[in-house]
């Protein structure tokens, strides 16, 4: 199911709404397969305010959520032990795209297509 996902690092904004809609519009009118569900819209801010956001989703024809995402500076001590550290995680992406033999690393990552 194609979906759209946008993180603002601010606050909720009334225009994330039109524009979340217009790239489910666009999703669903150029992306989506006929045996596929509509987009869904998802819009994750810093903080939002209830009633900002519901008179801005009022009368939108797509699913679109609005959530609240907390950032840290540093991972909690749980995770960090958990998950890879950064040279771990470069070492990784090498070695599978390295299976990929025409694939440029340095390409896809200039492209943003993958972060190592």
């Amino acid at each position: 199911m194609p979906r759209s996902c946008r993180l603002k690092v601010g606050p909720f904004e009334p225009e994330f709404a039109g524009k979340m809609n217009f790239y489910l519009n666009l999703l669903n009118e150029q992306v989506k397969l006929p045996e596929e569900n509509s987009s869904i819209g998802i819009i994750l801010c810093a903080e939002k305010n209830m009633v900002e956001v519901e008179y801005a989703l009022s009368g939108m024809a797509n699913p679109i959520g609005v959530a609240e995402s907390k950032y840290r500076k540093q991972l909690p001590a749980k995770l960090k032990r958990e998950l890879p550290g950064a040279s771990a995680l470069k070492k990784r992406c090498r070695k599978k795209f390295q299976k990929i033999e025409s694939l440029d690393i340095r390409l896809l990552i200039a492209l943003g297509i993958i972060r190592c």
